[in-house]
């Protein structure tokens, strides 16, 4: 995908869709309007706008989060083919970085199809009912695009139109993306219905509002910076917890190895045999050192940073998180070795909840296991990814209740259930709202480790590079930018499409 802004893959009818092997019916990413005339074609296309997200070339792989590599929950090796990730983890990316293209075509691929909908699900023949549900999702998807885009490459075009294929839409600001995305949400939460039966990965009314509540908060940081936003987002998370529909999963590792879980709010799905496999479990997270007994490999893609690992808190959670003990074959016969062995290449820990994919009858579909011996390792899985999980909305609520008036008991509640499951003790009562927000970011730092840039969205939201880079392992792969700092919360726009409009500037720093 080599064209700006694509609205009008819809008219070339060359949207991903058709490539996915799903059962949706191609014509819904053909020319607008045309075939949109029944509930059927209205509900393939709004399909095909969460298709748009599942390919390798957009949140199917680990490139989804090649700009988020300067956290220090992402690492990557010194050498081997991860040029793109290892310039971003040593803060020196570039708009020449293939990789980075999936953070862009994605998003703006879903945003499209999404749009498609909204101009046109009107004109369907059916109920009231059945096509606001549609364009509820479509208002959803496309405020999640947004959302992505916005955070990692700042200004973006406002679409909301059906242009011209010789159009060049210009970047909007921050400010205009974050009304739209709002906006969004707002009408999604409007026409969306509670849950779907039997229809898991659908977007609904709550995750429509967990979604507000956190682009709330994000608003409260940088580059806005409008504080006044933290009541709304705690509103917002206050709403999805009293709703009472989701519970936190009692075994922290379960999530990571079953789909569409009590605290699954929003997922992409994925499935193999349908040509949407998710592969950044299994082979993507796993030591280069080892191979299974068929004599598959592990790919050492991304792993956490050591101080990272080693400031981890000293409970069930981070032994369930971090995989610091690796299987290597000595002389063919496998052998358990500390991560700091010098037998290891990397002398890394690595995520241990990312290895099994989905786990069916005691096996995993991405590195299949047992205490001594690995069997097999693959890198297509069929493990949903979840974007939003219920410890996000308890997360974002303790944060923006306490921010907006001090600390409360719902406050300490919504950290402490978090906790709790992690094996945690409760965080000490009295702390300041500062104090109470760092430990609350910590949380959400460990919590959320290595899951779709969400350490790197904080680090962002507060600035945090100069903490999190004082705090940096001599043993890592070494800072190279040597420009500003502050230019390294954004990645820069691909090359290809700045080429595209000699207007366009390019974000400060590349």
């Amino acid at each position: 995908m080599k064209q700006k802004y694509i609205p009008f893959l819809f008219l070339l009818g060359t949207l991903a869709a058709g490539c996915q092997k799903l059962n949706e019916d191609p014509k819904a990413s053909l020319t607008p309007g045309t075939y949109f005339q029944t509930q059927a074609d209205l509900d393939a296309a709004v399909a095909a706008a969460y298709t748009e997200l599942t390919p390798d070339y957009a949140f199917g792989f680990t490139s989804r989060m090649t700009s988020c590599f300067g956290a220090d929950d992402l690492t990557t090796d010194p050498a081997l083919n991860k040029g793109d990730y290892r310039a971003f983890d040593e803060l020196n990316g570039n708009d020449n970085a293939s990789n980075l293209l999936n953070q862009w075509q994605g998003p703006w691929s879903c945003a499209y199809q999404a749009t498609n909908v909204l101009l046109n699900y009107q004109h369907v023949n059916s109920t009231e009912t059945a096509k606001n549900q549609d364009a509820g999702q479509a208002y959803f998807l496309r405020a999640f695009s947004y959302y992505y885009l916005v955070r990692v490459f700042g200004p973006v075009p406002v679409v909301t139109y059906q242009p011209n294929t010789s159009d060049l839409p210009q970047r909007d600001s921050v400010a205009k993306v974050y009304n739209l995305i709002v906006s969004d949400l707002n009408m999604a939460i409007a026409y969306l219905p509670p849950t779907w039966p039997g229809q898991p990965g659908k977007a609904t009314q709550n995750a429509a509002r967990a979604l507000l509540a956190d682009v709330y908060l994000t608003m409260t940081g940088y580059p806005l910076n409008q504080s006044s936003y933290y009541a709304q987002a705690a509103a917002e998370a206050d709403t999805v917890i009293n709703s009472g529909q989701y519970t936190l999963v009692p075994d922290y590792l379960t999530v990571f190895q079953t789909n569409n879980s009590t605290e699954s709010i929003f997922g992409l799905q994925f499935n193999v045999s349908g040509g949407a496999p998710e592969r950044s479990y299994g082979a993507s997270a796993t030591p280069l050192d080892e191979s299974g007994a068929d004599g598959t490999g592990g790919w050492d893609d991304y792993y956490p940073e050591i101080n990272f690992y080693l400031n981890a808190p000293n409970c069930i959670r981070s032994k369930e998180t971090f995989y610091d003990t690796l299987k290597l074959k000595i002389n063919g016969v496998f052998t358990r070795v500390p991560w700091n062995s010098p037998l290891t290449h990397a002398g890394h820990p690595y995520y241990k909840k990312f290895r099994a994919g989905l786990v069916t009858n005691g096996v995993g579909d991405g590195v299949s296991e047992n205490d001594s011996v690995i069997l097999s390792i693959q890198p297509s899985t069929n493990k949903v990814m979840d974007f939003i999980r219920y410890p996000m909305v308890l997360l974002d609520y303790a944060e923006a209740s306490a921010m907006s008036g001090g600390p409360t008991a719902a406050s300490y509640s919504a950290i402490n259930m978090v906790r709790a499951r992690a094996g945690e003790p409760p965080l000490p009562p009295g702390l300041s709202a500062t104090a109470f927000q760092d430990s609350v970011v910590t949380e959400r730092g460990y919590e959320f480790a290595g899951e779709n840039g969400v350490r790197w969205f904080d680090v962002v939201r507060l600035q945090l590079l100069p903490q999190i880079i004082a705090a940096r392992s001599s043993l890592e792969n070494p800072i190279t930018n040597t420009g500003n700092l502050q230019d390294k919360y954004l990645a820069p726009i691909p090359a290809y499409d700045m080429a595209n409009d000699p207007s366009w500037v390019q974000n400060s720093g590349y």
